[in-house]
């Protein structure tokens, strides 16, 4: 017979999982950009990809999904309705035909412009909520990732 975790078990992990905790402080926090972003018609995740273009030479497909911390699929995805909204432009790398390097267009960049206030001014709110050092914190979750 499998033995069931008792209830003290239960309120342990709930009181001091480390993933449970970072799970729902993610989900606290993408709403809140989500909402910042809304009148942008732009999610949290969109943002923080249009702004992972925001480079002088055009990424490759393999480079932002490190940083997003995401496969290729996922990002495939994520970029198609950036792509039919006209924000980011997807292109053949000319020095590798296999591979695909990403731009934003005239239109994306001018709507990060629009997004980035909204933006500094949500995390301002956030880092405020925060008891300890952000940049603390930052380095922590860098450790964890």
């Amino acid at each position: 017979m499998v033995a069931i975790p008792t209830f003290e078990t239960t309120l342990l992990v709930r009181d001091t999982c480390l993933c449970l905790h970072l799970q729902r402080a993610a989900r606290s926090l993408a709403r809140r950009f989500d909402d910042a972003l809304r009148p942008l018609d732009l999610t949290n995740g969109q943002f923080s990809l249009m702004m992972s273009l925001n480079r002088p030479k055009p990424p490759a497909m393999a480079a932002v999904a490190s940083l997003l911390a995401m496969d290729r699929t996922t990002l495939t995805a994520a970029l198609k309705p950036l792509q039919r909204r006209g924000l980011v432009k997807i292109t053949a790398d000319p020095t590798d035909g296999r591979a695909r390097l990403m731009t934003l267009t005239p239109k994306g960049r001018r709507l990060l412009v629009q997004a980035v206030p909204i933006w500094q001014s949500t995390h301002l709110a956030v880092e405020g909520l925060l008891r300890d050092d952000p940049d603390r914190l930052r380095k922590n979750l860098r450790a964890l990732s």
